[in-house]
């Protein structure tokens, strides 16, 4: 009893039309689930952050605090 010979002509294209449509689908799906999931919430938190955010107090608590080696703190 012998194996049958495995059919080696036209295997690329045969898997080719099962496997491509696959990986775009995959990939589509994934680069949607991305935008949607992790993309679009950290955008809102950034202008949601940035609407109320004071950056000449933020900087003033800093130099306050003396994380800067230029900016002395303020001589009351």
């Amino acid at each position: 009893m012998s194996l049958a010979k495995p059919m080696m002509r036209g295997m690329l294209a045969k898997r080719l039309r099962l496997h491509l449509p696959l990986a775009f689908v995959v990939s589509f799906s994934s680069a949607l689930a991305f935008n949607l999931l992790i993309a679009q919430p950290r955008k809102r938190a950034y202008a949601e952050f940035y609407k109320n955010y004071d950056s000449v107090k933020d900087f003033n608590a800093m130099r306050e605090a003396g994380i800067f080696e230029s900016v002395r703190p303020i001589e009351k």
